[in-house]
């Protein structure tokens, strides 16, 4: 008979960029009882030799092998806890290689261990992991509630008994940024922002600050943070750019360029000019979160009647307003001031750069031109696009030449086709001429008439290299 003391199994976990957990797993300790351990149990001869064949092995997959093939031969033993504390280290060695097996060695302990943080950790870890890998909105979000919920029972998990205090807080220290990350993330999907800022807020207090500085750790979590100030209901425009500004102080390019509008953005929603940006970013990118009284001397944007009415004042020419302009006063307006506006274009043509496509169909394309209708990627102006000429029908009796040039024509308004469907394919930036025909308010939306693509010109040929041999010289002078 050999005797086993059942130890505390649950050891510190390590962190590999920034999210990554795995715990390391000792085996068993062998010998007699320590303080504060479990008695001594003791194992037939037979089971002594299947567990340390299993332990002892030094290769990850033949380690797991052997544990897997113990807890056959042995699914009950004459030591209770033991199936316990070997599905825990056969949890942490499967985490080595092997996903899907690290979950279903979790699902095991979660049956011996429902509150078993280190099995709620890897459940958390890797169906988040998962979920983040799906590209079907309904299943990636069922499958992030699953997470969380994993998560939030290991926020709640009590101490084993047999397990030390210190333990148990290095335990949770590496396993908490994890729960709150994936119920952030959970959260920040069914866009319930009170749910994901209360949780990467939390996550990010956990932390070292430095990590929270390190894009290859937990510097994402701020920009979700920022997010989830955006979203709110109705959104928290300094802080979002309190956040957004951290993240841009730290993240790399192309990161930091494509976070920098948002970040600015939600300043000018709240105050109205980009004056004192600058001293917000320059806090964000030292403080984790707002110095008390940041926020105090920021004053919030005139109200749309004061917008407008300067507006007014300020410009002879109203026609010249921009997109954005134009819109916050045919929604905000009172309907003399909007029928002035729009008087000013209706019916009038312009040409377009660089608009967003939201949708589009051949006849139809709708896109983002405002700033906030670019930053929230919803439509604002629909252009209704003039139809093709139609090509004469072929006569019954037409000559090869006339068949040669309908198939030209034919062939040329194909390419055409696809050249416009492409260019007008959700996402790209196009460039579109149309004719100001109507718009309603709320939700706004500008219809425009006669609507054309204007496809970009393609690149002329290089010039032919000029060789100055004698006989070039001679064709050019005669040219001449």
């Amino acid at each position: 008979m050999k005797k086993v003391v059942l130890a505390s199994l649950l050891a510190c976990a390590t962190i590999a960029s920034g999210l990554s957990t795995a715990f390391a797993q000792q085996p068993v300790n062998l010998g007699s009882a320590a303080q504060g351990a479990s008695a001594p149990c003791a194992l037939p001869d037979a089971e002594y030799t299947a567990y340390t064949n299993g332990m002892n092995q030094s290769n990850p997959q033949a380690k797991a092998s052997g544990i897997e093939a113990y807890l056959t031969a042995y699914p009950t033993s004459a030591c209770p806890d033991i199936r316990l504390s070997t599905l825990e280290i056969l949890m942490a060695t499967y985490s080595g290689f092997d996903a899907a097996k690290t979950l279903s060695a979790a699902d095991r302990v979660l049956q011996l261990d429902p509150t078993n943080i280190q099995a709620l950790t890897y459940e958390a870890y890797l169906r988040k992991g998962a979920a983040d890998a799906m590209t079907d909105a309904t299943a990636k979000q069922a499958a992030l509630d699953a997470a969380a919920g994993f998560a939030q029972r290991g926020l709640a998990a009590p101490k084993p008994a047999s397990m030390s205090a210190a333990d148990f807080k290095k335990a949770q220290d590496a396993a908490f940024p994890i729960f709150y990350s994936t119920i952030g993330e959970d959260a920040l999907g069914k866009k319930d922002s009170a749910t994901a800022i209360d949780a990467y807020k939390k996550e990010l207090a956990y932390v070292p600050l430095t990590e929270t500085e390190n894009p290859k750790t937990y510097l994402q979590e701020t920009y979700y943070l920022a997010l989830a100030y955006y979203q709110s209901t109705p959104p928290d425009y300094l802080d979002c750019t309190y956040y957004m500004s951290r993240f841009v102080a730290y993240a790399p390019e192309p990161y930091k360029s494509q976070a920098t509008p948002l970040a600015k953005y939600c300043y000018t929603k709240y105050h109205g000019a980009a004056d004192g940006y600058d001293a917000v970013a320059t806090a964000a990118a030292a403080n984790l979160n707002p110095p008390a009284g940041l926020f105090d001397s920021i004053k919030p944007a005139p109200t749309p009647a004061e917008v407008i009415n300067n507006v007014f004042a300020t410009t002879p020419d109203l026609g010249s307003l921009a997109p954005g302009d134009m819109e916050f006063i045919l929604q905000n307006g009172t309907p003399d001031q909007a029928a002035k506006v729009w008087n000013t274009v209706k019916d009038k043509s312009r040409e377009f750069p660089n608009v967003l496509v939201v949708a589009s169909t051949p006849t139809q394309v709708q896109v983002a031109l405002s700033d906030d209708a670019v930053q929230s990627k919803t439509a604002d102006f629909t252009f209704n696009l003039t139809p093709p000429e139609p090509i004469p029908d072929l006569k019954e009796h037409a000559t090869p030449a006339e068949k040669a040039a309908y198939k030209k024509k034919e062939d040329a308004a194909q390419k055409l086709a696809a050249q416009i469907a492409a260019a007008t394919a959700p996402g790209q930036t196009v460039t579109l001429d149309g004719t100001y025909d109507s718009y309603t308010p709320k939700p706004i939306m500008i219809m425009m008439s006669d609507g054309a693509v204007v496809l970009p010109k393609p690149d002329k040929p290089a010039a032919a290299a000029h060789h100055t041999t004698h006989t070039t010289h001679t064709t050019h002078s005669s040219q001449q």
